[in-house]
């Protein structure tokens, strides 16, 4: 779609969890709830390389990474239409989906400045302080190095609990 003249660009980050689709259906309801929003949107997926996701697996690690790279390319494709579909049920007048490859951490950086970004919206995975330090955290990375204002988008108790596969409530 043909970008409009004056209207402020913001990216919103995902991946394959329900925290990113979280911040992305907040941020739609927010900000793009009525026909003529006051953005441009950009919904940024990054596909991990199959290296990052095989690591230092051993010596049959060569055999197995253009399988790896297959299912990457595959759930990177469903995560994009995942987004279309939730975008489609809101009046996004200008949006564009881009699916990159590398760290999400340095892709989201660089999809700011790509854009011009005024905003990044990112989805916070509710870590603690060790994992965040073991697996490194994007949204950190992003609010000390996006050259723009980071909105981290952190989903209600139950997303939360659910996606660590702890039940509140009720049992039935």
């Amino acid at each position: 779609m043909a970008a409009e003249v004056g209207k402020p660009t913001m990216v919103v980050g995902i991946d394959d969890s329900e925290h990113s689709f979280y911040a992305l259906q907040w941020t739609l309801r927010r900000f793009f709830s009525v026909a003529d929003s006051a953005f441009k949107l950009v919904v940024v997926h990054s596909k991990p390389s199959p290296a990052s996701v095989v690591g230092l697996a051993g010596p049959g690690a060569a055999d197995v990474l253009p399988f790896v790279e297959s299912d990457l390319k595959k759930i990177a494709l469903l995560v994009i239409e995942r987004a279309k579909d939730l975008c489609s049920a809101f009046p996004v007048g200008d949006i564009q989906y881009e699916l990159v490859g590398g760290d999400p951490r340095n892709a989201l950086c660089d999809a700011v400045e790509k854009h011009q970004a005024e905003i990044l919206v990112v989805g916070s995975h509710g870590y603690g302080a060790i994992k965040r330090v073991v697996l490194g955290s994007v949204s950190d990375h992003c609010a000390h190095h996006a050259q723009c204002t980071v909105m981290i988008i952190y989903a209600p108790p139950k997303i939360r609990a659910r996606c660590a596969g702890i039940h509140l409530g009720k049992r039935n």
